[in-house]
């Protein structure tokens, strides 16, 4: 017997995020010419995120807030080992949400950043150059928390797999796990209807477009030819 816990959308969700970030901390950390593909990796992690949080209200069972919401009765009871539900655990549930809103905050202030030298993000127009500078810094400095949180993300993951024998893998993968042994009843994931999919990607696609500069003024155009002094 199996049951299915996380629906394609999810999943998707769940590794184009890991390769995105990957992208951005390496592109990131490598600066120069590679900052406009961190920018492009960046604006890709808002539209996820912002999927994401549609998702979390229209999605399936198993990636629903709602469901998984680590509420202190949940967290005591599954500390007390009195937990036996199907999707994120309650002390992985903290790990999710908080990794989200670090994404989101590091996603959203690298628009406002800069360089010093050739590179600002798509709003930085919208902001004085000391804002910009803030923001910047704690960009910057998010990185770090980024990096702990996703380490230790994996190395739970990890330690639930091979020391406790829960693959934790496999079902982000397929979408399915093996039944519970104890015999206790467990229903497959449902809802995620289509029309909450197409509304998810749309928003994810407008955020990244208004987070591009799509509803700032063009810049002037350059001046004719000749206009300028030649000097």
């Amino acid at each position: 017997m199996r049951i299915k816990v996380w629906d394609l959308p999810t999943r998707v969700f769940h590794w184009v995020l890991f390769v995105a970030v990957t992208a951005a901390i390496l592109t990131g950390l490598q600066g120069g010419n590679w900052m406009v593909w961190h920018e492009r990796a960046g604006l890709l992690i808002l539209g996820l995120l912002v999927f994401r949080l549609i998702w979390g209200l229209l999605g399936s069972t198993y990636a629903r807030f709602a469901q998984f919401f680590p509420t202190p009765r949940k967290i005591l009871a599954y500390l007390r080992g009195h937990w036996h539900e199907e999707g994120h655990n309650p002390l992985g549930a903290l790990s999710v949400l908080a990794l989200l809103a670090v994404l989101l905050f590091q996603a959203g202030s690298g628009l406002f950043s800069n360089d010093d030298i050739a590179f600002n993000g798509p709003l930085y127009a919208l902001v004085s150059k000391a804002t910009s500078d803030w923001l910047t810094s704690l960009h910057r400095q998010g990185l770090w928390v980024i990096v702990a949180l996703v380490s230790l993300h994996i190395l739970a993951v990890l330690f639930y797999t091979l020391v406790r024998r829960n693959n934790l893998i496999r079902p982000m993968i397929t979408g399915w796990k093996p039944a519970p042994p104890d015999g206790s009843r467990a229903s497959s994931a449902r809802g995620g209807p289509l029309w909450a999919l197409l509304l998810a990607l749309l928003l994810g696609a407008a955020a990244v477009w208004i987070a591009d500069g799509g509803l700032l003024p063009p810049p002037p155009p350059p001046p004719p030819a000749g206009s300028l002094p030649s000097w």
